[in-house]
């Protein structure tokens, strides 16, 4: 349980401004909450896609994580796993989060009509056996321990709804292609030892993209 308030002095100040105070207590009071709904659950096991935003001292970075539905994984009664992946090399997430755990998350569904899912989040890396073992296609996981609170949709846009990414990792289907940003000439001589597409983009080197 989180032990500091839910609003600081700077989300008071404007609360009192435009005279908001008394339903931001009863929104806290009546939708923030530390175990997951069923609703959130189904959405949450169901996403393709998440929103994190991360930081530590001047450094900020919002950054989208995707995968087959299925790939956050509720581990505990507000605990969320996910997978991460191979990425390009620069650990923006990761890094501000082995120096600063507090992150933000949003779930959302593009269809005008779902809630959204915001987190204030306590992250830990894992880079234990057991835990990649529960995430195939892993580098790492994340272990998030949530505060959660819902949002209206109000402003939330309905569009439609498109194929799954080629490049996620999925059983039974070898490795996904390199992105193209691996093709090109200052790069893929560059990557790093264990790349899993290194050796494909030195065998193509005409495909500078």
């Amino acid at each position: 349980m989180w032990q500091r308030p839910f609003f600081h002095e700077g989300m008071r100040d404007l609360q009192d401004r435009f005279d908001g105070r008394r339903v931001a207590e009863a929104i806290e009071g009546k939708r923030k909450h530390y175990e997951f709904w069923d609703d959130e659950k189904e959405m949450m096991q169901n996403s393709a896609f998440f929103i994190i935003a991360t930081s530590w001292q001047d450094y900020t970075d919002c950054s989208i994580k995707s995968g087959d539905p299925g790939f956050v994984k509720i581990v505990g009664p507000n605990v969320i796993e996910y997978p991460e992946y191979d990425g390009n090399s620069m650990y923006r997430t990761l890094g501000n989060i082995s120096r600063n755990p507090n992150v933000g998350l949003l779930f959302v569904r593009f269809d005008g009509k779902s809630r959204r899912i915001r987190v204030n989040g306590r992250a830990a890396i894992l880079d234990d056996a057991e835990a990649i073992g529960r995430h195939f296609g892993a580098r790492l996981v994340v272990r998030i321990e949530c505060e959660i609170y819902p949002n209206c949709p109000r402003y939330v846009p309905d569009l439609e709804g498109a194929r799954l990414s080629s490049y996620v990792p999925r059983e039974g289907g070898g490795t996904p292609p390199p992105p193209e940003w691996k093709h090109r000439d200052y790069i893929r001589d560059i990557l790093p030892a264990d790349d899993p597409h290194a050796s494909m983009v030195r065998a193509d080197p005409e495909q500078d993209r």
